[in-house]
């Protein structure tokens, strides 16, 4: 009787499911790392580390807060959109982003830039729509040797942003038509998933996350119009970003919101304290050459200072938290010893999206680049920042990667 009792049950839950539109269930499928993450110690130097992660090769995968789907699963799915979103789910990122702007109508979604629908959606196949891109495509042959567009969320109404299918970022740079233009996704990215890109609003965003089960990190995106926007404000914008989240009932808990605005952080943490707790600074001082990770002379304001006005979090690239000792071994950079010093959780960004390592990683690895010379250093430069630095959580545009670690290490 009692397994009758149970199998009732399990039904009407999941009638209750279908009822509800079936988007629960999703939470219910196991996480699946799939081939990549070996892939990578496969092709380590021979050494403990790899002997270690070899032996987690038939580990049950979980979801882990320490892996954190970029954009979604943006590596091989179109950035930000619900396939994306999806696929970092099934590879148990723990926590998603959606890069948050906002369209004519000022009404919020997830995009990374607010003017990347250019390269990022089908809106230059959109006729009716690409007449509304602030800067209509050229070709490259008028301009130079480049061509020139510039399509943009606040060019077009929500309604018509819903029209929009999202595509792989990237864009063909000697292009003479827009069919040309549209055929530039790196050769280390794939369209195979490509065909089905569902775009996202902010709420959107937020019904699929929390029907995962998981946790969030909406980016406050830099804006390409003069603030204010028809009367909205900066600091609307920053309260329209967290108002989604008490209207969707979730708990602040498991909100991380970010901006490389630090007033935007600052706003949040005297504003909306329970949210801004787990406000994220996205340290994005290195522009300019305004802050070197290795001179502590140049951190302004400083790691304590920041800590003082109430920042929790920050949020450095890859490359700004290690460095090189004398042997040409990968340590931690001064900027990441003195985030930890002063008490800052760190996290960092982004794996998954230099694609091969064979020529010493590119940008996201720069400050290390002589140590790094196959894909398999993901893994060892994933191994320092996760034992030396400390860093709470990594940013990846393959979610399976961190997940791996994270679940071989034993870190939530």
């Amino acid at each position: 009787m009692t397994e009758i009792c149970k199998f009732l049950k399990t039904g009407i839950m999941l009638s209750l499911l279908v009822l509800l539109g079936g988007t629960a269930a999703i939470a219910a499928e196991p996480v699946s790392v799939g081939p990549r993450p070996l892939y990578l110690i496969d092709d380590m130097d021979d050494g403990d580390l790899k002997e270690q992660l070899l032996q987690c090769r038939g580990m049950t995968a979980k979801s882990a807060d320490f892996s954190i789907g970029h954009r979604g699963a943006s590596l091989q799915f179109p950035e930000h959109t619900k396939e994306g979103y999806l696929a970092a789910a099934r590879m148990g990122a723990g926590i998603i982003e959606c890069d948050v702007t906002f369209t004519k109508d000022k009404e919020l979604v997830c995009r990374h830039s607010q003017c990347d629908l250019h390269q990022t959606t089908d809106i230059l196949s959109r006729p009716e729509l690409a007449a509304k891109c602030s800067v209509p495509f050229s070709p490259a042959s008028e301009n130079g040797g480049k061509p020139n567009v510039k399509c943009c969320a606040s060019d077009l109404t929500l309604a018509e942003f819903r029209t929009l299918r999202g595509k792989m970022d990237g864009a063909n740079s000697k292009a003479e038509t827009i069919a040309d233009y549209l055929k530039g996704t790196p050769e280390w990215r794939t369209d195979l998933y490509a065909t089905k890109a569902t775009l996202m609003t902010h709420r959107e965003s937020i019904a699929l996350i929390d029907s995962l089960g998981l946790k969030f990190t909406p980016e406050l995106k830099s804006v390409d119009v003069s603030m204010p926007y028809e009367g909205y404000s900066q600091g609307d914008y920053a309260k329209a970003l967290i108002a989604d989240y008490k209207a969707a009932g979730i708990d602040p808990a498991r909100v991380f919101p970010q901006s490389f605005n630090l007033d935007d952080v600052l706003y949040w943490i005297e504003k909306e304290p329970e949210f801004g707790a787990q406000a994220v600074f996205l340290d994005g001082r290195y522009r300019g050459n305004r802050l070197n990770p290795d001179d502590r002379a140049s951190f302004s304001p400083s790691m304590q200072e920041l800590a003082d006005k109430g920042v929790n979090y920050i949020a450095p690239p890859i490359w700004m938290l290690l460095s090189l000792d004398e042997s040409g071994k990968i340590i931690p950079s001064a900027y990441a010893r003195e985030a930890k010093k002063a008490g800052l959780k760190i996290i960092t960004w982004t794996l998954e999206r230099s694609g091969p390592l064979d020529e010493g990683g590119g940008w996201y690895y720069r400050s290390v680049q002589d140590a790094i010379n196959n894909d398999g250093d993901v893994m060892t430069v994933l191994d320092v920042l996760a034992k030396e630095v400390g860093v709470v959580g990594v940013f990846s545009d393959w979610p399976a990667t961190t997940t791996y670690y994270a679940n071989c290490m034993g870190l939530n």
